[in-house]
């Protein structure tokens, strides 16, 4: 029996294949067509459009903050993911396994269980992203002690306490990757008067951002369209000017992480204050955002190996072992 487990991103969408392993990692991206509404292109091919499109293309993210905002598109997403990850000439329908958000609604939920049987999937579990994440990550949870997983993907930050294969308190904030780059790009407008496109906020995001202001500034030099000529201009950004943009954005992922340090039992919190916090998803690759935590909440925290991979290597771990999970993290309908 074929299985597969998908990592649902807000921003990337990763396929993993047991003894294969990573198979795909593709933007959560669909060109569409206006006119017929038909599908021109998925994952890297329609990142490569976004804001290039002429008016009968636009290119849709299916997810947002983490949950179906597109259900056709979705489908077809998901269909096109599966296809790819199984090849061309498969004879049976692959079990699917896809992380979703903790804070999941149950309409929501039957939404991603829909879209995949309809994408042809034969089953689908679905479990929640942090759990998956600290899997990912090498957190041993199925032991009795206090492990704290904050997960900074791009449509949502889940923050979660986990002990005995469980979650013991969560918390789930619609605010992560592409609220940070959205922040970048509104305060470039407000303070330069220059206006840039998402990719480009992500690309400074990329290079230059940091979660605390360093002594030692970097310069980035960056193009857009000047909103008062209206032409395109070339200007220098530095990296605490980034991290004033996404203060606020950043703080709020803080304040959940206090709140869910505040509902956690006394004993689970002295063996996260032994253990350190677990930092994974795409926001573990910003600059400085150990520090961060680190400075906010008192307690040290680590940037987990390969944090992009994390969710996706714990639904490969999960598909190894179903018999194990099955109990206690599944989710069926």
């Amino acid at each position: 029996m074929k299985k597969i487990g998908i990592d649902l991103g807000t921003t990337n969408c990763l396929v993993f294949v047991p003894k294969k392993g990573i198979r795909i990692n593709e933007p959560s991206v669909v060109a569409v067509s206006v006119i017929d509404k038909s599908i021109l292109a998925v994952g890297k091919e329609a990142k490569e459009m976004l804001g290039r499109t002429p008016d009968t293309i636009i290119a849709v993210r299916p997810l947002k903050d983490g949950v179906i905002a597109d259900y056709k598109i979705t489908e077809a997403m998901l269909s096109y993911f599966i296809n790819k990850a199984m090849g061309r000439f498969r004879l049976t329908k692959p079990e699917v396994m896809i992380s979703v958000p903790a804070g999941i609604t149950s309409t929501e939920r039957r939404a991603v269980i829909d879209a995949a049987l309809q994408a042809g999937a034969k089953e689908a579990y679905l479990v929640k992203e942090p759990v998956l994440a600290a899997i990912g990550a090498g957190i041993p949870i199925n032991e009795a002690s206090g492990n704290m997983i904050v997960n900074i993907g791009g449509g949502t930050a889940e923050i979660a306490v986990i002990s005995l294969g469980g979650i013991v308190s969560w918390a789930s904030v619609r605010v992560a990757g592409n609220k940070l780059d959205q922040a970048i790009s509104e305060y470039i407008k407000k303070k330069h008067n220059l206006a840039v496109g998402e990719r480009t906020a992500e690309q400074i995001k990329i290079e230059i951002g940091s979660a605390v202001k360093q002594k030692d500034e970097e310069i980035l030099e960056i193009r857009g369209r000047d909103l008062v000529a209206g032409l395109p201009k070339t200007i220098e950004i530095t990296s605490n000017e980034i991290t004033d943009a996404i203060s606020d954005q950043l703080k709020e992922i803080v304040r959940a992480v206090k709140m869910v340090l505040q509902e956690t039992p006394p004993e689970l919190a002295a063996d996260i204050m032994d253990k350190g916090i677990v930092i994974s998803g795409g926001g573990a690759l910003l600059k400085n955002i150990d520090e961060l935590f680190s400075q906010e909440t008192g307690v040290p925290c680590i940037k987990a190996k390969d944090p992009l991979f994390c969710v996706v290597k714990g639904t490969g771990a999960v598909l190894d072992n179903l018999d194990i999970y099955k109990r206690s993290i599944m989710t069926k309908k």
